[in-house]
């Protein structure tokens, strides 16, 4: 179905602006390359052996649980947005952290209202599971609607079926602030503060979606300005009028009612971004990774869980990426915040296929694309000759001629959610702590 209904280039900035918005990293086509990061210093000029000497399995995730067993947080990325082996991967370590490490939270890279709507099928059964992600994955999220994605969830649900201690599923992004939040915060506002409900409708009245996840989002953009950022005071004064009211006798209802508020305004203050102006683009991005972090953080807190945290190797990294129209990732953010308590995986890969939103015909959105190897100089050349097998790698405890080759800058792919896009400068480093190498990658199978 063609979503994009205007002239071809309209249709093209409409689709740039809805995934700079969300899942919008490394989205903008080929241009001029931003100047290179300095070189970190000399490393050796083939580590393969020194890597080899810690490489693990992937087979063998024990080890792996001693890497992170003194995580909170455990951020897991991905080098592209849809291939079936990195979601498969996912899964396979969330199941192993939540039976022998006791993690109970997937956390994922989607917005908070419909991280609700799924959490409601993973803990009460609620819905059609198909259904949820059909109508939540939509829009720049369409990413993640696939058959792969869809088999967690149900893993999810089968869990809580059979075991006490119950596994939850959250989103810690704000693209979209779906009509459950609203309904939530005005039907607690109409409970406890009838008099403050009016006034409370009337702010959330431009903002309510009327439409689905795609529909809405594509509709917010092409509002004037001056209504987008209208839209933006008002969720926030909504969420500064529910916030400065007491507790009450249940707290944790109206903390959770404060935090659907907060999200609402969170959506509102991201589509009050021009985005056609470089420099808000370029804060819209950093507000972005750090409202994903925040959001991260209050369930973390609230719920006390320990959380898997899925999202592209770019937001769970610690090094601006985008060529530097990311100032500041989530990674960076969750590190500031918690320090150690927060560790991050990142993902490499030799050639393979993925799929992603096609910049060159807005018509067609979505397609598969493949990749040949990078090549010399790149870190995958060498990460590919480490093993015949798929591995992992703790970075933080490589031998000194190995941590001077992963100090050092260079060619890496880390591909978004469209395609064409630039080759990442990534030093593997000083952005992870932990890194996984697949060799092959295929697309992920897509509802």
């Amino acid at each position: 179905m063609n979503l994009f209904t205007d002239s071809p280039h309209r249709s093209r900035q409409v689709l740039l602006l809805l995934l700079t918005l969300c899942l919008g990293l490394l989205t903008a086509a080929p241009a001029a390359r931003a100047a290179p990061r300095p070189p970190g210093p000399a490393g050796p000029s083939d580590p393969v052996r020194e890597l080899a000497r810690q490489a693990v399995p992937l087979t063998d995730p024990r080890p792996l649980g001693r890497m992170t067993a003194a995580a909170d947080i455990v951020g897991l990325g991905e080098a592209t947005h849809n291939s079936h082996e990195f979601f498969a991967t996912k899964q396979r370590v969330f199941q192993y952290l939540v039976e022998q490490r006791g993690f109970t939270t997937f956390a994922l890279e989607v917005s908070w209202s419909s991280g609700l709507r799924v959490n409601d099928y993973v803990r009460y059964g609620r819905g059609d599971p198909e259904r949820i992600v059909r109508e939540e994955f939509q829009g720049s999220y369409t990413v993640w609607d696939t058959q792969e994605y869809l088999d967690l969830i149900r893993w999810m649900r089968g869990y809580n079926l059979r075991h006490h201690t119950q596994v939850q599923f959250m989103g810690d992004d704000m693209g979209y602030a779906g009509p459950v939040l609203f309904d939530r915060v005005t039907a607690y506002t109409a409970r406890h503060y009838p008099k403050l409900l009016p006034e409370i409708d009337r702010l959330y009245r431009q903002s309510r979606p009327t439409a689905g996840v795609g529909d809405t989002m594509m509709s917010y953009l092409r509002r004037p300005m001056a209504e987008r950022r209208q839209m933006a005071a008002d969720t926030a004064r909504a969420y500064a009028l529910l916030s400065a009211q007491s507790r009450g006798a249940d707290a944790e209802e109206f903390d959770w009612v404060v935090q659907h508020a907060r999200t609402i305004a969170q959506t509102g203050r991201q589509f009050g971004y021009d985005f056609d102006d470089p420099e808000q683009l370029r804060a819209s991005r950093g507000y972005r990774d750090r409202v994903m972090a925040e959001n991260t953080l209050w369930w973390q807190r609230h719920t006390g869980h320990r959380m898997l945290l899925s999202a592209h190797n770019g937001h769970v990294g610690y090094e601006p990426t985008g060529n530097g129209e990311y100032p500041k990732m989530q990674g960076a953010f969750l590190r500031e915040a918690i320090g150690s308590r927060y560790v991050n995986i990142g993902f490499t890969f030799g050639q393979g296929s993925f799929n992603a939103f096609d910049l060159n015909d807005p018509a067609e959105p979505i397609r598969t694309f493949s990749v040949p190897p990078l090549g010399a100089g790149s870190n995958e050349e060498v990460l590919e000759r480490v093993s015949p097998r798929d591995y992992y790698l703790d970075l933080r405890s490589a031998s000194r001629p190995a941590r001077a080759w992963l100090g050092v800058t260079r060619p890496t792919r880390s591909i978004g959610n469209a395609w064409p896009a630039d080759v990442e400068q990534t030093s593997l480093g000083a952005s992870f702590d932990i890194l996984i190498h697949l060799h092959r990658v295929r697309a992920a199978d897509r509802l």
